[in-house]
């Protein structure tokens, strides 16, 4: 198997060893990395400067020549794709660079159209729509990933206690096997690996949970929600018990309009946001804002 890295700011060196279920396979892998430092660790045959966000190789021509000749190797047919991205990145500059690298791919090896190369996208799971609207054919796995040097996404004491960072791919979810020893099963009905948590709904026909929880089913919505989810009769739908009921969450958050937003409201002030008498801005925020002017101006008297 030979594997295309494409991390902004992390690093996997070559090769790699997969450790699942007690087998170690050896991979070979070629980094697409931003950071400038590896190039004095690593030659250019495992690793590139790349930045994802335009698809662009910083070394030019022949950091493409080799990438191409990597794609190129045994035909394509054990190529593969993981990349691990920040998360504060767009998704749709993100997937057109993973789209150029599979047409190159495609292109190289002269495979049908309909052929595609495996592609593991690592990132949280409320970003899901709007990768699926990119990349139709991938789904979410349950795989719940951790970070051992993430202050947030790891297990521990000082960590959340699950992830919200998933496995999106264009591989079989039947095919990927997770393991039963942190809890994962296997659903016969949906033909995948699910966590413990995520019970399969007969109503709904799936195991519906997107965050490791167990999810209810709601008749009058027609589907399931989570947990801490009520239904709204006065709303028609399934939120939070101490949502805003009825009040409408759009226009301008200054002043309360909804002919405007909040970058073309007239009430506001240029340096800060003014607060108006109804309207939904926070206090707290605007005040310190406010006091914070005042310092500045404050500071620059006393130098005069």
């Amino acid at each position: 198997m030979r594997v295309v890295v494409v991390f902004q700011q992390a690093l996997l060196c070559s090769p790699v060893e997969c450790v699942e279920k007690g087998v170690q396979t050896l991979l070979t892998s070629q980094s697409l990395l931003r950071m400038h430092m590896y190039c004095q660790f690593y030659r250019q045959d495992e690793f590139c400067r790349y930045n994802m966000f335009n698809h662009h190789f910083f070394d030019d021509e022949e950091a493409v020549t080799f990438f191409q000749g990597f794609l190129r190797e045994e035909g394509g047919d054990k190529v593969a794709m993981v990349t691990d991205p920040p998360f504060g990145g767009l998704v749709k500059p993100l997937a057109n660079s993973f789209s150029q690298i599979s047409v190159t791919w495609k292109d190289l090896n002269k495979v049908s159209d309909a052929a595609q190369m495996p592609m593991i996208w690592i990132f949280p799971y409320f970003f899901e729509s709007r990768i699926l609207e990119c990349f139709p054919s991938f789904s979410m796995l349950d795989y719940q990933v951790d970070y051992d040097n993430h202050p947030l996404y790891k297990h521990g004491k000082t960590g959340r206690k699950q992830s919200p960072v998933r496995l999106f791919t264009n591989l079989s979810p039947k095919d990927i096997i997770l393991p039963e020893d942190e809890g994962y099963r296997f659903c016969s009905v949906c033909e995948r690996y699910v966590s413990a948590g995520n019970k399969h709904c007969p109503k709904c026909e799936k195991c519906p949970s997107k965050d490791g929880r167990e999810w209810k089913h709601c008749d009058e919505c027609g589907r399931c929600v989570k947990p801490s989810w009520r239904h709204c009769f006065s709303c028609g739908h399934c939120a939070l018990p101490d949502h805003p009921c009825g009040q409408r969450q759009t226009g301008c958050f200054n002043c309360g309009s909804q002919k405007h937003k909040l970058r073309a409201c007239p009430k506001k002030h240029h340096k800060g946001r003014m607060i108006v008498p109804g309207g939904h801005g926070a206090p707290d925020l605007l005040k310190h804002a406010g006091g914070k002017f005042k310092t500045k101006n404050k500071k620059r008297k006393t130098a005069t």
